[in-house]
């Protein structure tokens, strides 16, 4: 069994630039790829976990998100670094694609995501980590019992500021980026 590294996509691993609802908005932050690779060197399995409620609201069709994805693996390569899979939900309970308007499990900040991966890869859940740019993301991490590391990309050092005062689940860890918050979790092991 591997540690796993639960990354969220937009803001910790791409630009925020609110609905990638374009392959052509999909831009990956300087460091992101050299992040990953480290975590691939360093035996952890990589999971890429993000709400794509887009495609509950009809903003951008579900085959779009997918082939985000491919062009985000295509991207990464060029650092030498993978991600081992990639979950998404498409679900809001506001959508107007009836089909994708719901309330699911799989929706963060609850787990359903964690708990697919579970079944699908071999996760030392133990010793495995969040990362993700929203408090959001530091509660998904909080109800699988995980470490939660936010980052400052993305919308990050805004929900630090503004909305993390306020509220009682806190970040076990804030780094500057993915690249050093691979890093501190690295010095943990």
């Amino acid at each position: 069994m591997r540690p796993a590294v639960f990354i969220d996509r937009d803001g910790t691993i791409n630009e925020q630039l609110g609905y990638i609802n374009h392959i052509s908005r999909f831009i990956l932050l300087p460091g992101a790829g050299k992040a990953i690779s480290i975590l691939n060197k360093n035996n952890y399995i990589v999971v890429v976990t993000s709400n794509q409620s887009g495609v509950a609201r009809g903003y951008f069709p579900i085959e779009l998100v997918e082939e985000i994805h491919e062009l985000m693996k295509k991207e990464l390569a060029r650092d030498n670094a993978y991600v081992d899979r990639t979950y998404f939900c498409p679900h809001h309970p506001d959508g107007v694609l009836r089909e994708y308007s719901k309330e699911c499990n799989c929706r963060k900040p609850n787990i359903g995501l964690i708990e697919k991966a579970r079944s699908e890869l071999d996760i030392d859940i133990e010793r495995s980590y969040v990362i993700g740019d929203r408090l959001l993301d530091i509660e998904f991490a909080h109800n699988a019992n995980l470490p939660g590391i936010m980052v400052l990309t993305g919308y990050g050092e805004g929900e630090l500021e503004y909305i993390m005062p306020h509220r009682m689940i806190k970040p076990t860890f804030v780094a500057e980026d993915l690249l050093r918050a691979v890093k501190w979790i690295l010095k943990q092991e």
